[in-house]
């Protein structure tokens, strides 16, 4: 941008040197022209072109009372005066715009120092930024090469925990279908010996009262021998009693 800001300036510039130097060579044409007019006057004519002193002077530039090749000069130097004003004031316009334009030469060298100071700047956080993305970058791959690592170490170690799984799950199936089993087993025993319980106290209440009518029979033939027995003591007693009043 501030490339092509110069390159305007510059042609701006040579356009306006260019300019200026046709004016100048414009005018030294129109000063040759008038010199060879002048030239071919008399000499006292050459001193008439002085600046104006004295009122014949003044009069000599009068258009009145004048012939052809007199009136021509004075209209040549009129014309020729109004060119130098004219070029005088051109020249001092230019001599503005040059003044102007070295100003915004100067100020564009200025603005372009500081942007170029600012490139290398930028291209200094351009090249930090290159060299940290390079970093990122690779820590990134090794990231990845890392990480696909641990996959692979991730899914070997899931298929050998699913293997151990499926056979422990297939060794907890089988003991759970044994254990079923023997509770089955356990529950018809216990079912068994139940019964075989209930068999046993229903033999024993009948032992039981077995017992106790024979212990109740017992009691009943021991009473039955008691009294027996006493009866038949008592006869005996009763008998050697009366035995031994006899003799």
């Amino acid at each position: 941008m501030a490339s092509e800001m110069d390159k305007k300036g510059i042609g701006w510039f040579k356009g306006v040197l260019s300019y200026q130097n046709q004016a100048e060579k414009n005018s030294a044409e129109q000063k040759e022209i008038v010199t060879e007019v002048i030239v071919d006057e008399p000499a006292n004519t050459m001193n008439e072109y002085e600046p104006p002193v004295t009122n014949s002077n003044k009069n000599l530039f009068s258009k009145d009372d004048q012939d052809k090749i007199a009136l021509d000069v004075i209209v040549s130097l009129e014309n020729m005066l109004k060119d130098r004003q004219l070029q005088s004031y051109k020249y001092k316009g230019l001599e503005d715009q040059l003044f102007t334009a070295n100003e915004t030469i100067n100020r564009y060298k200025h603005d372009q120092i500081k942007k170029d100071q600012l490139i290398q700047e930028k291209n200094k956080e351009i090249r930090e930024l290159e060299n940290n993305l390079t970093n990122k970058q690779m820590r990134y791959d090794q990231l990845l090469e890392d990480y696909k690592e641990y996959q692979l170490t991730s899914n070997l170690e899931f298929e050998k925990i699913s293997n151990q799984l499926e056979t422990e799950t297939a060794k907890y199936n089988k003991l759970t279908e044994e254990s079923t089993n023997a509770q089955y087993q356990s529950m018809l025993k216990i079912n068994e010996l139940e019964d075989k319980i209930r068999n046993l106290e229903i033999e024993n209440q009948k032992y039981a009262e077995q017992y106790r009518k024979l212990v109740d029979d017992k009691a009943q033939l021991m009473q039955t021998i008691n009294d027996f027995t006493e009866k038949m003591s008592f006869s005996f007693t009763t008998k050697a009693t009366t035995s031994n009043q006899s003799e």
